[in-house]
């Protein structure tokens, strides 16, 4: 399932949520391919305009792209011509991933969707992150209602048209037991 075109009228993600397969979970399980979705997800953007945000091998980039498109959280857009005539393949984000549950979770080694966080203000500065924090005693019936409510929050923003206009920025939530 797709998402439409966006005009900044149409719901960005559209569709219920439901577990993630094997391959799409593998494909979210990388910081590298959750950075791509980010910058496709409002402008369709080429595989050398993608490892050029990313400051990384376009051969390194192009695999991540392929297993991205493979699994249908990216789709290419209509073959361009860029500015010496090369023949460019343009991409987009679908939105898929947001109605994934359990894809991307941090397996043995380091959380993906942290390490993606992470390089993106590291991108641009931690001047420009507004951050808080919380300590909580919660019961185990009040986190779970903590967490539903935070959940159907983000996802009442993510479903929401994009303005056209609007400046762009990302969301990042961490939770953790207090030791």
């Amino acid at each position: 399932m797709t998402e439409p075109e966006r005009t900044g009228q149409e719901a960005r993600f559209v569709g219920e949520r439901r577990p993630a397969t094997d391959a799409e979970a593998r494909a979210l399980a990388s910081a590298a391919r959750l950075r791509i979705l980010r910058l496709c997800l409002d402008e369709p953007l080429t595989n050398k305009e993608i490892a050029a945000r990313l400051d990384r091998n376009p051969a390194t980039v192009l695999h991540h792209v392929r297993t991205l498109v493979d699994t249908g959280f990216l789709v290419a857009e209509p073959v361009r011509r860029g500015t010496r005539g090369a023949r460019e393949v343009p991409y987009r984000a679908t939105g898929k991933s947001w109605l994934m549950d359990g894809a991307g979770r941090a397996g043995q080694g380091r959380d993906p969707a942290l390490a993606a966080f992470l390089e993106e203000v590291a991108a641009v500065g931690e001047q420009r992150l507004e951050s808080t924090r919380l300590g909580l005693r919660l019961s185990a019936a009040a986190r779970e209602e903590l967490t539903d409510r935070l959940h159907a929050l983000f996802d009442e923003y993510a479903r929401r048209p994009a303005d056209p206009d609007g400046e762009k920025w990302s969301l990042y939530l961490g939770m953790h037991p207090e030791v």
